[in-house]
């Protein structure tokens, strides 16, 4: 499910794809639409950093985040402590959060 998100993001994103141009949708569902692919572009990087460093901790941010498992499911489908996954999940948001804050930061 994550490459299928992040490809779709990268593909609009191109240049081919008209990834120069402002979209405009008929539907205003999802007005930030841009925003969004960019965002799920830079959680797919940092990701594959912190899977680099840390590949527990980044399996069960797949399990949580995109598999939409519980902390309690996603801790037991890797064979840890339902505490354990807490912790795990805990440093994951914190890595996430600094690694893709500095991104943007340094894009800008």
């Amino acid at each position: 499910m994550r490459r299928l998100l992040v490809d779709n993001a990268h593909q609009k994103k191109s240049i081919k794809r008209g990834g120069d141009r402002k979209r405009v949708e008929l539907s205003d569902a999802h007005p930030d639409t841009r925003q969004r692919d960019d965002d799920l572009i830079a959680l797919d990087e940092a990701l594959d950093k912190l899977a680099e460093k840390e590949p527990q901790t980044a399996k069960l941010v797949k399990l949580r985040y995109f598999a939409g498992f519980t902390n309690q499911e996603a801790a037991e489908l890797l064979g840890v402590s339902p505490r354990t996954g807490n912790s795990l999940w805990a440093y994951a948001k914190v890595w996430l959060h600094e690694n893709i804050t500095d991104e943007t930061h340094s894009e800008k």
